[in-house]
């Protein structure tokens, strides 16, 4: 709240007296004429300090504005803060991937969400992060009610069934949602270890948007920081430096998955529980009009 009089003061004496929230959680305020940046960038230096520099962001001079516009804040969902269905706390990874990737020139977008209901859209990102719970099953505690089997078939994958009263686990289709846990009455499903699903390479545009594809499941929190980490190494060594900017989906799309795997996971310890992809299954776009529209 402290930051935010300083956003409405440069918006009532440089803008129009409007703020935009952005789609990114960013604030965009119209009207500046550009004679005025140095005085804004200045003023912003708070601002930028808060964000920026006290979570551990190397920014060397503050007072000139943000350094670098290719790569984009990290986006969250509100997390285990408010939301019952968040796994993790999101604004804390968030803060910790910022350190890793900013500032960067590379065209980047990463996001977060607690949970797999994905309210913060991380499958249209390059990077999408979603919160994974190992639900632990207490069959002493189990009275056979199947609320969370019932639960689990209307909000989401139906990897519960009834086996002898007792209630069985399907892992291969288990997202860790963490529902049955949430819906359960005498606490014979309990939260677990914290995981992470990592999607990659979603987009949106004008060429061939798509959501993103799973990469990564059940990892564990320094194996993402990592992830983020190495994004960068794959992009400064496959570029096409002829262009004035080549988002990270398509230097995918041409290098191929297998080289991106590679070097993607240098360096890395999956550990025994994450499952990787072995190939990417996006459905694409459909251009030939003709075929679908009457």
């Amino acid at each position: 709240m402290k930051l935010l009089p300083l956003i409405q003061e440069i918006a009532e004496r440089f803008g129009n007296g409007a703020v935009h929230i952005t789609t990114r959680q960013g604030f965009e305020i119209p009207g500046i004429a550009f004679e005025h940046m140095t005085a804004i960038n200045a003023l912003l230096t708070p601002l930028i300090e808060e964000l920026e520099v006290k979570i551990g962001v190397t920014i060397d001079q503050a007072d000139q504005g943000y350094p670098s516009a290719g790569t984009r804040n990290v986006v969250a969902c509100i997390g285990n803060k408010v939301c019952t269905n968040a796994v993790f706390d999101t604004t804390a990874l968030a803060k910790d991937i910022e350190k890793i990737i900013y500032p960067n020139n590379p065209h980047v977008k990463i996001a977060i969400t607690g949970c797999p209901n994905d309210c913060v859209k991380v499958h249209m990102h390059d990077i999408g992060i979603l919160g994974q719970v190992e639900p632990l099953y207490d069959a002493q505690r189990c009275i056979g009610c199947q609320a969370c089997i019932k639960n689990c078939h209307k909000v989401s994958t139906g990897a519960l069934t009834l086996v002898n009263y007792k209630v069985k686990r399907d892992a291969s289709r288990c997202i860790g949602c963490g529902e049955c846990v949430l819906k359960c009455p005498t606490a014979a499903w309990t939260r677990g270890g914290q995981y992470y699903r990592v999607v990659i390479m979603g987009r949106t545009g004008k060429k061939n948007p798509r959501l993103a594809a799973s990469f990564l499941e059940w990892a564990e929190r320094e194996v993402v920081l990592k992830l983020c980490a190495n994004l960068y190494v794959y992009i400064d060594k496959h570029i096409d430096r002829s262009l004035p900017k080549e988002h990270v989906g398509y230097i995918v799309d041409r290098t191929g998955y297998p080289v991106f795997k590679e070097e993607m996971l240098k360096n890395v310890d999956l550990g025994s529980k994450a499952q990787l992809a072995s190939f990417l299954n996006f459905s694409g776009s459909m251009y030939d009009k003709h075929v679908i529209l009457s």
